[in-house]
């Protein structure tokens, strides 16, 4: 025998059935004409939620390329641009760093072991054709140092040099990658390389934004990625992070990427007031003026993204749909 629905057991007039479809139907059309669906507390797979319907409707998003956002307890404020893959570029090594400290996790102020550099490392180190950190075979760095040479200054040499370290080679490493991926529903998404600098590693921003939301649970991840500046022994200089926005709208991360293939890359987060608190936001910006030359695609990305930023929060604080 069937349960009894607990409305089917209420008395009702002759009227209220009709009058409860007539207002269910009209808040259904209200919500779709917004451009967002929630439903019994979950939200519907690409499209946002109905708490940010009327945000999403006020969000200046990049006019090229693709991109995706979401809100911490809100949920997702959708996606703008075909979610088809293309080349990302460093954004891969945000996937990087997630396999090696979920492989040897650090604590808050740990160094974690110490990495011998090899004579690979150190030749990678003085090419010109992409980006680098000056390091020499035999030198001695620690996990957290060498992730920081990653994710900081976009070192490719250092992804690659991590990957051995955790895999014993790049091919094995790239595996794991992958296999990471698919755990966290990255359907579209496949990486050939450590670094990134392949234009065969693809993604879209839908699916970098759930790795930035998985990522961003990680303590020392978040701690690096908020850099600006760091001074590593045995390493010449001050390391400056490419991700000029710190600082900046509430950005506190994550990592730029930029290549002619991939035009210009950020997976970024900020933090917005409201007026329940602090809230994080996430975002991913892909191929941006693609075709030119990095620099220019990895400065609209960054403007793009500043503006998809900026617009969020103001949208944030000035909507009475945040609860």
């Amino acid at each position: 025998m069937q349960p009894t629905s607990v409305l089917a057991q209420q008395p009702r007039t002759k009227s209220s059935g009709p009058r409860i479809a007539v207002l269910v139907a009209a808040v259904l059309l209200v919500i779709a004409a917004a451009g967002g669906w929630y439903l019994f507390g979950r939200t519907v797979p690409g499209r946002a939620t109905a708490v940010d319907a009327t945000l999403r409707l006020a969000i200046p998003w990049p006019a090229d390329g693709q991109s995706a956002a979401e809100v911490e307890g809100l949920g997702s404020l959708g996606t703008q641009g075909a979610q088809t893959p293309v080349p990302i570029a460093s954004v891969a090594k945000v996937m990087t760093a997630y396999v090696v400290l979920t492989d040897h996790p650090l604590a808050a102020g740990e160094s974690g072991p110490e990495i011998t550099v090899d004579a690979r490392a150190q030749d990678e180190s003085t090419g010109t054709d992409q980006s680098s950190a000056p390091v020499r075979a035999g030198q001695l760095l620690s996990e957290r140092e060498l992730v920081e040479l990653m994710l900081i200054p976009s070192g490719n040499n250092i992804a690659r040099l991590l990957s051995r370290w955790d895999a014993g080679s790049q091919d094995t490493f790239v595996t794991k990658m992958n296999h990471a991926a698919a755990e966290l529903g990255m359907s579209r998404t496949e990486y050939t390389g450590a670094s990134g600098v392949e234009d065969s590693t693809t993604s879209t921003a839908a699916d970098q934004l759930l790795l930035a939301r998985a990522v961003m649970k990680n303590d020392v991840f978040r701690t690096i990625v908020a850099t600006q500046r760091v001074k590593i022994d045995g390493v010449p200089g001050t390391v400056t992070n490419t991700n000029t926005l710190l600082g900046r709208s509430g950005v506190i991360g994550i990592k730029t990427g930029s290549t002619t293939a991939a035009g210009g890359a950020l997976m970024w987060a900020a933090e917005a007031q409201t007026g329940t608190g602090t809230r994080l936001i996430l975002g991913v910006v892909l191929h941006q003026n693609s075709g030119q030359s990095p620099g220019e695609g990895l400065d609209v990305a960054l403007n793009a993204s500043q503006k998809l930023i900026d617009g969020i929060q103001q949208a944030l604080q000035s909507s009475t749909g945040v609860r």
